[in-house]
């Protein structure tokens, strides 16, 4: 699943809810964002951004500025936008219905994040906890799915290979309470 956040210069809202969601995801989903102007193209989150982020362990030092464009409705299965300004000018690039359902504010109920680039530091961490409260609350659900089907996968894939090794002869050795299989 391919994800991507929307502010308007990419500085400050949408790379910490990058973060935030990447730390709640497992690696196979893909977290990106973008803004809806181009002004800071290339450039590092605001400092105010990454030291939020680092204050609780989401590290955004590495992202880049990029601009939303029309190839992102093709990229990405969803597509969230911090306020109603962004939300409007992502859906005035969409080509499609099927774009447009791709696209919704990141808060429920109509919304917004606000902006904290005129704030000071209580701004962006304010910003930062709406985030982790926010839509991407339900990716921790994902990710605990994610991770309790693959230790239920592996545990099957054990269960399967020590039963074919004990119906080829092997025997059941146990040593401190464990169950261990020997070959012959």
């Amino acid at each position: 699943m391919k994800i991507l956040m929307v502010c308007l210069g990419n500085i400050c809202r949408s790379p910490l809810a990058e973060g935030i969601l990447q730390s709640k995801l497992p690696e196979n989903f893909i977290v990106d964002s973008a803004g809806t102007i181009d002004m800071h193209e290339g450039k590092n989150p605001d400092q105010r951004s990454i030291k939020t982020g680092q204050k609780y362990n989401v590290d955004i030092s590495q992202q880049r500025s990029r601009p939303f464009t029309e190839n992102d409705f093709k990229e990405f299965d969803h597509i969230y936008c911090m306020d109603r300004n962004n939300l409007k000018d992502v859906l005035s690039l969409a080509k499609t219905d099927s774009d447009r359902n791709k696209v919704s504010l990141i808060l429920e109920n109509n919304q917004e994040v606000p902006d904290p680039y005129w704030g000071g530091m209580s701004d962006f961490d304010a910003v930062y906890q709406e985030l982790k409260n926010s839509r991407t609350q339900k990716f921790n659900y994902k990710k605990n799915q994610f991770l309790t089907n693959a230790i239920s996968n592996s545990c099957l894939l054990i269960r399967k290979l020590t039963d074919r090794l004990f119906r080829s002869g092997g025997e059941r050795v146990y040593f401190k309470d464990r169950l261990f299989l020997r070959g012959k």
